[in-house]
């Protein structure tokens, strides 16, 4: 079965929601690179009901009334990669945490880098909350929407940084 998609104007952008039989596989960004999510062919299908449970949690997401999602989720990649991703869940709605304590929590705490990487092709963006991971400094890092909408999440969700952004402070 080809994935189907649909769109969501969202206030940090358009957003391109993918699903794969009656899973969430991707939300892509506006101005996303090519192929930073790999799928396959796609037709629209504004009507799939993941799509319309997707679309849904996420319009109540950006009107503030929701801050978990509850969503069927289908991670494509390396092991590793699932992991991180999985490892981005459990990070509670408000809160952010490091590359550093992410590679703490999945058990490879000299895998900073390697998570960084990770993070940066997670095909989930706001559901698997991968804007909530930030610099070691408490800077805001690299980030798949663009800073701005890492920090207009952020700012959403009532979560606290130190401001300033440099790629830098990711290690």
């Amino acid at each position: 079965m080809p994935y189907t998609f649909t769109t969501l104007a969202s206030p940090v952008g358009e957003l391109k929601l993918v699903a794969k039989d009656s899973r969430l596989v991707a939300i892509l960004w506006e101005n996303d690179k090519p192929n930073r999510v790999r799928l396959g062919p796609m037709r629209e299908a504004p009507d799939s009901p993941i799509l319309v449970r997707a679309v849904q949690q996420l319009e109540e997401y950006f009107a503030g009334t929701r801050n978990r999602f509850e969503l069927e989720l289908d991670f494509a990649g390396t092991e590793f990669q699932k992991k991180v991703w999985q490892a981005l869940l459990t990070i509670p709605f408000g809160q952010t945490r490091s590359y550093s304590q992410i590679a703490e929590q999945i058990g490879h705490p000299s895998a900073v880098r390697a998570v960084g990487a990770a993070n940066g092709k997670n095909p989930i963006s706001i559901v698997a909350p991968c804007h909530r991971v930030i610099g070691a400094s408490g800077k805001l890092t690299g980030f798949a929407g663009g800073l701005a909408a890492k920090e207009r999440l952020l700012t959403l969700e009532g979560c606290e940084w130190s401001g300033a952004s440099r790629m830098d402070d990711l290690f």
